[in-house]
């Protein structure tokens, strides 16, 4: 293997596995990034569990195709494959946007308890039976309220 192109795998790559070398100086065209824009691409983009046609009956791997990858984001180097860099990306993007939403709620809900009167109480979503410590209620196996699951 020509030295040239070992210094390059060991550059990007380390013991853990597949690293960016997104610093500054070796990137240019850095664009601002709508959060709101990316959360509804995730919130779209079709999940499913798959494997290699190369893979063991019993490895399974899980997340999007990537030509639906380079339709929602248009990023990385084609519609055949999806980046880590990217994925560590949309999602970093998507929690900061999650993020900057539950404390703006969470604001809200606090001016809102502040202009409330004492003999006044805000009526809060119906909690599940389990939620609620109810011996009636069966507490799902994931955890998750079964009208919140994803289906995967």
């Amino acid at each position: 293997m020509p030295t040239r192109v070992r210094r390059r795998l060991r550059q990007d790559a380390s013991a853990a596995g597949l690293a960016s070398g997104a610093v500054s100086g070796a990137v240019c065209g850095s664009d601002p990034v709508n959060g709101y824009q990316v959360l509804e691409q995730v919130v779209r983009l079709p999940v499913s569990t798959w494997r290699y046609h190369w893979d063991p009956p019993h490895v399974r791997h899980l997340g999007p195709m990537a030509q639906d990858w380079w339709k929602a984001f248009g990023v990385g180097e084609n519609d055949r494959t999806i980046c880590c860099t990217d994925a560590n990306g949309v999602a970093i993007v998507a929690i900061q946007t999650l993020h900057r939403e539950l404390t703006e709620l969470r604001g809200e809900i606090a001016a809102l308890r502040a202009q409330s009167s004492p003999h006044t109480t805000l009526a809060g979503p119906e909690r599940p039976a389990w939620e609620e410590g109810s011996p009636e209620g069966d507490e799902p196996t994931s955890g998750v309220p079964a009208r919140q699951a994803t289906g995967l």
